[in-house]
């Protein structure tokens, strides 16, 4: 059985008149990720951590900002093509542990849902996934609140 570990990476910056979607889930907040999709660095950043593990180049490679189909699509149903294209390449998701930086607001009570999001769409078990976020004690672009991160490292093993 061969096990594979990859690490992704997202940051977008925040802006007014859009909705914030992180977890696939619209947090109510004054501002929102600007993004060629949804914006959800969070699940930006577990695609690229599963693309890499699995060698499989990441989300700009499959889902580019220049193919207007793209535009404003839910983050998830990225996820969801990702899921199959691990299945199709005999991967399935052993782990998944992400990290949400974010100065504002607080996402304590939206975690448990965006884990439920982020475990459907992966078609795995919930244990499976672990989400967290923090704040950079308003240092950096996050804690100016100019912008969001979010990092994810993935496990992945052969079927």
């Amino acid at each position: 059985m061969g096990f594979r570990i990859g690490h992704g990476f997202d940051a977008h910056t925040l802006t007014p008149n859009r909705p914030l979607v992180l977890g696939g889930i619209q947090v109510p907040f004054d501002r929102g990720l600007d993004g060629h999709s949804d914006g959800d660095v969070v699940i930006h950043a577990s695609i690229d951590a599963l693309l890499g593990a699995a060698g499989l180049g990441d989300k700009g490679t499959y889902f580019p900002s220049s193919d207007l189909s793209f535009k404003g699509i839910s983050s998830l149903r990225l996820l969801e093509s990702v899921e199959s294209l691990l299945k199709q390449n005999g991967w399935q998701v052993t782990n998944l542990d992400a990290t949400i930086v974010a100065q504002q607001p607080r996402l304590d009570r939206f975690i448990a849902q965006m884990r439920n999001n982020i475990a459907s769409t992966l078609r795995t078990d919930y244990s499976k996934i672990s989400l967290k976020a923090t704040t950079t004690d308003q240092l950096g672009f996050t804690g100016r609140e100019e912008g969001m991160a979010a990092y994810a490292v993935a496990l992945i093993e052969m079927r």
